[in-house]
């Protein structure tokens, strides 16, 4: 009886392993997503205390300049924009690196219809966005009784 060849790297590494490797260099999003290297863009930790609730959103490279907050219909949107060019050159004038780089990237938190812009605060220090939202207070809907007249 013939049974198929069982390669050790395969099982390890994929069906093939040089063309991961090379995969690698030909897509290195996918590569980065695959490992999940890329940086912590707006990774956020959410505290809730007896007041409200504390956010510490992870903005690195940003300056507080390029953040926006912005409330609407019960979603608190953090957004933010970068631009960064960098440039050098020999003394010739020409250039030996010029790399340019343009991002946004934003996320949203359903806090509320009730909640205004008067119960958020925000702060930004060494490349974190520290928001506050104050708890409101949850009214019980009473259900009214509407009852309908019997004629007879």
């Amino acid at each position: 009886m013939l049974l198929p060849r069982t390669n050790t790297l395969n099982s390890i590494f994929g069906e093939n392993l040089f063309d991961e490797f090379f995969e690698d260099f030909a897509r290195p999003a996918r590569t980065a997503a695959r490992y999940n290297t890329t940086p912590g863009i707006m990774r956020t930790d959410i505290r809730e205390s007896n007041t409200g609730y504390e956010l510490d959103i992870d903005l690195p490279g940003c300056k507080k300049e390029d953040v926006k907050a912005e409330l609407k219909e019960g979603y608190l949107t953090i957004s933010a924009e970068t631009n960064k060019s960098d440039e050098q050159k020999d003394e010739n004038g020409r250039y030996i690196r010029r790399e340019r780089y343009y991002g946004t990237c934003s996320r949203s938190f359903y806090v509320g219809e009730d909640i205004t812009q008067e119960d958020i605060r925000a702060r930004f220090e060494d490349g974190i966005l520290k928001v506050s939202v104050l708890k409101k207070e949850v009214k019980p809907v009473i259900e009214e009784s509407r009852y309908i007249p019997i004629e007879g």
